[in-house]
């Protein structure tokens, strides 16, 4: 579920949490990239370099005399699940008044670090914490949704996106109901996917084309004929919401529609993304990629 929005990718935002009603997650969110290689050749090294003398030693600031506001913004920028969790708790540990919406961005950054080490039970109970606070309430629907999907706790992921799509503002009423589908869709619970898709692409306007693309994907999975999956394959293929997430979308609706070589270009570009990012995605997207993986595998045995 990465969603938050894996249009572009998500799970550090809003959708982030993505997992919709069934199938395909994690935003990605800033510090976010792939891993990066050796790139040099074996045995060479760079020289090491010389320290400048300094005229004047550089002052730290003691992490004691730092605001809420502070720790927020070094937790926002740190390159490590323990950097996050560590500066999270120390805005969070404060003494006096803390105001409310530091809080739950100080707690969705403690969040963020249990769900990408996995520490889903954690997460959960952040989540909730952060539900309870009443902050971008959908927003922490979303995420609570995402660590219930990923303990296997369908129905509890499926109450939280709920909650989500009732509490959200109208302008994202449609993200939710889609990742309430793409929930369902993973589960193989079709007619309920159906259902929640058939809602995103109705309250849907600039991504219109990937609910609509991501509904003709379960109703074919479901047994039923689609008509005009060509048309809905370059509708989505010609639009932003084509990248990311819509990879797998796109992937599918090639796949069913007999298009093989699209379908293998889309979905392991998606896999590719996917999994060279930064962790949370991965994660959120662990039954996306499988099912791509899945389909590419059936493929490869034409």
């Amino acid at each position: 579920m990465r969603k938050a929005s894996e249009h572009g990718d998500s799970v550090g935002g809003a959708r982030t949490v993505r997992g919709g009603s069934g199938g395909a997650s994690r935003r990605t969110k800033p510090g976010a990239g792939a891993i990066a290689g050796s790139g040099g050749e074996v045995g060479l090294q760079d020289a090491p370099r010389k320290k400048r003398p300094s005229s004047a030693p550089r002052r730290r600031t003691p992490a004691a005399s730092l605001t809420p506001e502070e720790m927020l913004r070094r937790a926002l920028g740190a390159e490590t699940p323990r950097s996050r969790a560590l500066w999270a708790r120390r805005g969070l540990s404060l003494r006096g008044p803390l105001d409310r919406t530091t809080q739950a961005m100080l707690l969705r950054q403690l969040y963020l670090a249990y769900f990408e080490t996995r520490r889903f039970e954690r997460a959960s109970e952040v989540a909730e914490q952060i539900v309870a606070l009443g902050v971008l309430s959908d927003v922490a629907h979303q995420d609570a949704a995402r660590a219930k999907q990923a303990l296997g706790d369908i129905e509890g992921a499926v109450g939280h996106l709920r909650l989500a799509a009732r509490t959200g503002p109208a302008s994202r009423r449609a993200f939710h109901w889609w990742t309430l589908g793409s929930v369902y869709h993973l589960a193989r619970r079709y007619d309920e996917a159906i259902g929640a898709l058939t809602r995103a692409a109705r309250w849907g306007t600039r991504d219109k084309p990937l609910y609509q693309g991501h509904l003709a994907v379960v109703q074919c999975e479901s047994g039923r004929t689609v008509e005009g999956l060509g048309a809905l394959i370059d509708r989505l293929s010609e639009v932003p919401a084509g990248q990311g997430y819509g990879r797998f979308v796109l992937g599918q609706m090639a796949y069913f529609d007999r298009r093989w070589d699209e379908a293998k270009k889309y979905l392991e570009a998606f896999v590719q993304r996917s999994t060279s990012g930064r962790a949370a995605v991965a994660i959120a997207l662990g039954g996306e990629i499988e099912a791509a993986r899945q389909t590419l595998a059936t493929m490869a045995k034409r």
